[in-house]
């Protein structure tokens, strides 16, 4: 240790030049630091705050669910299974309504993009929990099932009804902002386009050319399913519905006059 102290300071002696530039790269080493610290501190906030969240939703949701725990309703009787399972197949329902929704729209895809992407962490955590209630689900409300079944379902439904609206709630905050700019502006041209693709007014060459247009300006930016492309192509193709005042009926013809009996002659 002695050594290596006699040798820095026998360094520092004839290279004292170097202490400036030295101190200057260590406090921007320092300043880096800090930065990367306040930046880890902050996903540790933001973490715990989404942890906080989904349990308050967690809550949340089985008391909406259920007044009582899943062992409680699902031993008093088979009626009461039934019940509850019916419940649950109405939220699930629900969920994958909700869901579709935004799948099957192409304008809700174009306003908010994170929710058919499954590259988000939080629409990638939803589709897991999806796919975990989708699993989970008993074949029918009468189907023989434990009270272990029902519990594990009843806590995948809770798990991706909270799931379902985290990933909502950053769909909607994100929306566009992970493209860049010119990205942008042709997601704003296919919202703009799919307005005149899906418009009764419009002639049906001019929806096709907006619909051949749409699918041009999402190309490479939003994959769309093939389920979406079916319901776009339908409102499409949608006869236009005729503005004109249907004629009016002819009027009936006069009743012809009563023929008054001649008089006989004798």
């Amino acid at each position: 240790m002695d050594e290596f102290l006699q040798g820095f300071w026998t360094f520092a002696g004839n290279y004292w030049w170097l202490v400036f530039p030295i101190m200057g790269m260590a406090g921007g080493a320092a300043k880096a630091w800090e930065r990367g610290a306040k930046r880890r501190h902050a996903r540790r906030l933001e973490t715990l705050r989404v942890k906080g969240e989904i349990k308050a939703a967690q809550y949340a949701a089985r008391g909406k669910l259920l007044p009582a725990t899943a062992k409680d309703v699902a031993s008093d009787s088979q009626l009461s299974s039934k019940e509850l399972l019916e419940r649950l197949f109405a939220e699930h329902d629900e969920i994958t309504a909700r869901w579709l929704d935004y799948e099957l729209d192409v304008a809700k895809l174009i306003a908010f993009p994170a929710m058919s992407d499954g590259r988000q962490p939080l629409t990638a955590a939803f589709l897991r929990a999806k796919k975990t209630a989708d699993n989970l689900r008993p074949s029918a409300a009468t189907a023989k099932v434990s009270e272990q079944q029902v519990s594990e379902y009843l806590d995948a439904v809770g798990n991706a009804a909270v799931a379902f609206e985290i990933a909502e709630k950053e769909a909607r905050r994100l929306r566009n902002s992970t493209f860049s700019e010119a990205e942008r502006k042709k997601l704003d041209r296919a919202q703009k386009l799919l307005e005149v693709a899906v418009d009764e007014s419009a002639t049906q060459a001019e929806r096709n050319i907006a619909y051949k247009r749409v699918r041009e300006e999402l190309d490479g930016l939003i994959v769309l399913s093939d389920q979406a492309v079916e319901v776009l192509e339908k409102q499409v193709a949608r006869e236009i519905t005729a503005s004109v005042t249907p004629p009016e009926p002819a009027p009936a013809p006069a009743p012809e006059p009563e023929r008054m009996p001649q008089k006989r002659q004798d």
